[in-house]
């Protein structure tokens, strides 16, 4: 193997690594694993991931940089706790971004494509998706995608960030079949009053939906933090 090839691979190592100690950290958290205010320290982490403190220590400083962990001076690392006042201005951002969306989208000359949010939202009960995890991920790409399509490329940029920051609960909301169904029926009437230009449809539609959502997403986080500190 030339020496370049042997270098590159070398490189690629940490990093993949890296990626994977951040995502299995970023998932225990998500799943309250690891619950708000849990103390560790690099060394504990290295011993469970079965990895050298250096790719851990660059995961740990990924996670603090999206805000899911903090340094504590000479003792290690702590989850933050939740700080439910941010998580609602990251919703209010949210819904600021969302409805100016909606408002260009409406406003526009040649109106957007949107026929692949068409084909995966305006179908009919039986062509559903059921999978909570698969839910959420389309439900974040319908929001995004109605933002993207305005052309406001650092619009679409502060909103996929505001959305990472929230994924962390955001995602509580469909694991109930009933939110699933509503997500559906409700996006379902937004992507309408889009398509046929009715403002001032779509503005209180996409509003009630995003205050539903987050209104939900509070209660169980409430809830299945009380369940897992027993």
């Amino acid at each position: 193997m030339p020496l370049s090839t042997r270098t590159k691979s070398k490189a690629a190592r940490p990093a993949n690594l890296t990626d994977q100690i951040y995502e299995r950290l970023k998932q225990e958290i998500f799943d309250f694993r690891l619950l708000p205010g849990d103390r560790f320290t690099e060394s504990e982490v290295a011993w469970r991931m079965c990895a050298s403190r250096t790719p851990v220590r660059e995961a740990l400083t990924r996670l603090r940089r999206d805000g899911f962990v903090e340094v504590l001076f000479r003792s290690g690392w702590k989850v933050k706790p939740f700080d439910f006042g941010q998580l609602g201005q990251f919703y209010d951002v949210r819904i600021v971004l969302e409805l100016a969306a909606v408002e260009r989208l409406c406003a526009m000359e040649q109106p957007p494509d949107l026929t692949d949010l068409k084909e995966q939202w305006l179908v009919p009960a039986s062509g559903r998706e059921t999978d909570g995890p698969a839910v959420c991920a389309l439900d974040e790409q319908f929001h995004h995608r109605l933002v993207e399509a305005t052309g406001n490329a650092e619009m679409a940029r502060i909103h996929h960030e505001v959305s990472e920051r929230i994924r962390v609960v955001r995602r509580l909301d469909f694991t109930k079949s009933r939110r699933i169904e509503a997500t559906y029926n409700e996006h379902a009437q937004i992507l309408r009053a889009v398509l046929r230009r009715r403002r001032d449809d779509a503005r209180p539609l996409l509003r009630a939906h995003i205050e539903a959502s987050k209104s939900e997403v509070m209660k169980i986080t409430v809830h299945m933090l009380e369940e897992a500190r027993r």
